[in-house]
């Protein structure tokens, strides 16, 4: 019982003390300005706009909204004000009431119209009201004939249009809670409120800029635009509207008119007489045609039959463009996948001012607030994937040079068919620097872009081999962050269309061929290393099934070996086998699994370190020229040096040292350098000798002015500096 009582008591904590997404947001914003002295806030603001936005941390980082670059500014957080000769904004804002908060807030446009409209006894006096005050480029940019009708009649119009701005008792952002109703001081009509996890809160669709602006009689939120008042349902305002005439009539024929008239939170894409225009008439009837491309019923025989399975279909394509959530435009600030009523996933995003659909900006009027929702105007018919043959999924996306170069090759048919496939599209990126001719040999290539089944990519697994219609065979491989097909890897998320899937690929594929021998012996620049393989007696490994990485060495990377040493090694059958191996993982990695700091373990038993700098793969530090040449045993990366384990290249160093007259001192140095590589010490002392760490009796390393440091920038020798500077 009584842990019971803890457990409550602790629940109870956690869910009182939880902060709303206002001032979550808000509280980081205030980290964020820290620097800058006390009770300062940072805000991201749009290049090119007054548009300014408390950060979170993801777009802190990211310094985009909407797609778009933000610059960091610096002001005083909600109820504070600089002190001049002071650092921040150590003062709080002194307390008055609303009238003259509006002016210190800078809603000056709202106080003067408050006192045209008599309303300013009414928000000097007693009370505790909230006021949603439009900023005054809100009120500037209102349509010149509303204001004017507004202004002309300051006792009744204005006055009520002030009224339904307020609330007669104190919210601040903590008590706005999403999807909260609230009778205004305008007979009572309802302002509806919603309070997003992204912290942003808007009021009737007016995004609240300035927030929580206390008064000794209540409390101002400076809010993006006029709001007016809402008093009918999505449905009557459909019905009402020339410009949806035709929705109107598709909304009745699909049964959805009690839906959109009942109480709810729904987000309607409304597609204008113009979107149905657009449509090619085949193509729509092919979908309403087919209920499983939409996910409706099974077609029912006998009397009206055909009739149910339209009916139901084109519900299905109508409840695609409803959300089960009001989003108003100023809520979103980055591309985020919604559910529909239908089932399946809109991506509602953001481009600067526009807000897109699944990343079209055909949005052409938003923020049309009604009683159980929000409608946005658009002038395209949304078809989901689902519905989709692979031609329309690829179609205006990144892949539409892919999608032209199918066409080009005769393959038309399998982009428009019936056919269960999956198309590896490369982006428009993978052609940047190649021009593709459609040749017969290409032709045989883009066939083998197209798989026999239709695939999900959450469906893949390592080792699992597909069958292209082009008959080759191709591997998956999974690894850490991407999932790779061969040497291509899945770039964005696949499209799932009515009977192909479409995969956005990094990379033009190249299907194996031959073996790694077969690659090395095809390709003159590693003459030399077949040579090198023969001798060492790896021939037939490098021919026999696996899964090798091989880093092979070009003509290049041996003739840059002194002669005796190059022919005191191909002497050495023993220590050629070992260095060959060195250059052969055990386990075969393409060039997208290879992230910041990847580990590879080589047939002779010590690692390679691998990483991508500048999009180039490096092993050892040392650049690959080339990557990614599948076999059907592995994958052949070319390098132009000689790969050596660290031990044998330092052995070599120390060697050098002792031998070749830097003395002991010299060692002593070089085995700090190799401590430095080896173990990654944040401090150098750690890496000292420890009779020259402590200090005690004079030694060749102290004699040599080696002595105890305390920082790598007190190392006399550069070569030590540089290590500590470079080091993984």
């Amino acid at each position: 019982m009584k842990h019971l009582a803890l457990l409550t008591f602790a629940l109870y904590v956690t869910f009182t003390t939880a902060k709303a997404p206002y001032q979550q947001v808000l509280q980081h914003s205030q980290i964020r300005g820290k620097q800058h002295g006390p009770n300062v806030c940072a805000l991201q603001q749009l290049q090119g706009s007054n548009k300014k936005y408390f950060t979170n941390c993801k777009q802190w980082y990211y310094r985009k909204i909407c797609g778009k670059p933000t610059v960091i500014t610096y002001e005083c957080c909600p109820g504070y004000e600089k002190i001049q000769g002071e650092k921040g904004c150590p003062a709080a804002l002194p307390l008055s009431n609303i009238y003259n908060t509006l002016g210190v807030a800078g809603a000056t446009t709202t106080k003067m119209y408050s006192e045209r409209a008599q309303l300013k006894p009414e928000i000097e006096g007693p009370g505790s009201f909230t006021i949603f005050a439009p900023s005054n480029e809100a009120w500037s940019t209102l349509p010149s004939e509303i204001l004017d009708a507004l202004v002309s009649n300051v006792n009744i119009e204005l006055l009520n249009a002030l009224h339904y701005h307020m609330v007669n008792r104190r919210l601040t952002t903590d008590d706005l809670k999403h999807g909260m109703v609230v009778p205004s001081m305008y007979q009572d009509l309802n302002v509806l409120i919603h309070h997003y996890p992204n912290g942003i809160v808007t009021v009737n669709c007016a995004r609240l800029m300035k927030a929580d602006q206390h008064a000794t009689n209540g409390v101002v939120h400076i809010i993006d635009r006029v709001i007016t008042a809402i008093t009918s349902t999505i449905q009557q305002s459909i019905v009402d509207n020339d410009l949806l005439e035709t929705l109107s009539t598709a909304v009745a024929a699909a049964g959805l008119e009690q839906v959109l008239d009942k109480e709810g939170e729904y987000t309607f894409f409304a597609p204008t007489n113009e979107a149905f225009e657009k449509i090619n008439p085949e193509t729509l009837n092919r979908i309403l045609a087919d209920p499983v491309a939409l996910k409706g019923d099974v077609p029912v025989r006998g009397d009206g039959g055909t009739e149910m399975v339209v009916r139901l279909s084109l519900a299905d394509l109508l409840n695609y463009h409803i959300l089960k959530t009001v989003q108003c435009s100023e809520s979103i600030v980055a591309g985020t996948p919604m559910e529909t009523l239908q089932g399946t996933s809109l991506e509602v995003g953001c481009d600067g001012s526009e807000m897109t659909l699944n990343g079209k900006a055909i949005i052409t009027s938003k923020d049309h607030l009604r009683t159980n929702g929000v409608i946005h105007y658009i002038n395209e018919l949304l078809i989901p994937d689902s519905a989709k043959t692979l031609a329309e999924l690829a179609e205006g996306s990144t892949v539409s040079t892919a999608l032209n170069l199918f066409r080009q090759a005769g393959l038309s048919s399998h982009m428009t068919g019936r056919e269960a496939i999956t198309l590896l599209a490369p982006t428009n990126d993978a052609f940047k620097d190649t021009t593709l001719r459609v040749t017969s040999e290409v032709k045989k290539l883009l066939r083998n872009h197209i798989v026999k089944k239709q695939l999900s990519s959450n469906h893949l697994y390592h080792g699992q081999v597909l069958e292209t219609l082009g008959g080759k065979k191709l591997r998956v491989f999974v690894y850490r962050n991407v999932v790779c097909i061969e040497n291509t890897c899945i770039a964005a998320h696949d499209k799932k269309g009515r009977y192909g899937s479409l995969f956005h690929m990094d990379k033009v594929l190249t299907p194996p061929v031959g073996t790694v021998m077969d690659i090395l012996k095809g390709d003159n620049r590693f003459s030399t290393l077949v040579g090198a393989v023969q001798r060492a007696g790896l021939t037939e490994m490098l021919n026999q099934k696996g899964t090798y990485t091989v880093f092979a060495p070009t003509n290049e990377a041996f003739s840059a070996m002194p002669p005796g040493e190059l022919n005191k090694l191909m002497g050495n059958s023993r220590q050629l086998a070992d260095l060959l191996k060195y250059h052969i993982g055990d386990e075969l990695l393409v060039s997208g699994g290879v992230v910041s700091y990847t580990r590879l373990k080589s047939l002779q038993g010590d690692k390679l370190e691998l990483n991508m700098r500048n999009y180039t793969v490096n092993v050892n530090r040392v650049p690959v020229a080339e990557a990614d040449m599948m076999a059907t045993n592995g994958v052949v990366f070319a390098v132009n040096s000689i790969i050596q384990p660290v031990g044998f290249m330092l052995s070599r160093v120390l060697t050098r040292n002792i031998y070749g007259g830097d003395g002991i001192a010299g060692c002593m140095l070089h085995l700090t350098l190799l401590c430095l590589v080896i173990n990654q010490h944040a401090d150098p002392q750690q890496c000292l000798p420890d009779s020259a760490a402590e200090g005690k009796n004079p030694s060749p390393w102290q004699a040599e002015g080696y002595g105890p440091r305390r920082s790598a920038s007190s190392l006399p020798d550069a070569r030590i500096q540089k290590a500590v500077r470079e080091r993984p």
